[in-house]
């Protein structure tokens, strides 16, 4: 997939990007990967990706206010890094996930969300 290998190699020019991937976060496999991963494990990471999403999509705490609003990213803070998960949103049922480990000391987290915001929507305009 092209589209794919193109989307995490701009995800990787991120200034702090660590690593780079992108999950089906309903089976928690990875689609592709590129870069370090948390502990050395893509595999791993993927699945803890898609736990954290399904957590987050199926709980009524994270509703919105506004009806029909959609989930658009998450962020986990760490005292070394940021984990930025951004959800593919398309006209069909999406269970694409962008998931960028980002250095929190090199990295820029709001141009971090806007690149990868960007992305996402590219590669949705791809498909």
């Amino acid at each position: 997939m092209p589209g794919v290998d193109h989307c995490l190699q701009e995800a990787m020019t991120i200034p702090g990007a660590v690593g780079a991937s992108i999950v089906d976060y309903t089976t928690g496999f990875p689609v592709a990967t590129t870069g370090a991963a948390p502990n050395e494990d893509h595999e791993a990471a993927a699945a803890g990706t898609a736990e954290v999403v399904q957590a987050a999509n199926s709980r009524s705490l994270f509703v919105s206010a506004v009806p029909h609003d959609l989930l658009e990213d998450l962020i986990i803070t760490t005292a070394g890094g940021y984990h930025l998960l951004r959800l593919v949103q398309t006209e069909f049922d999406s269970r694409l996930v962008l998931y960028v480990w980002l250095d929190r000391v090199r990295g820029n987290l709001a141009v971090a969300r806007r690149t990868m915001q960007r992305l996402a929507d590219e590669l949705v305009a791809q498909r």
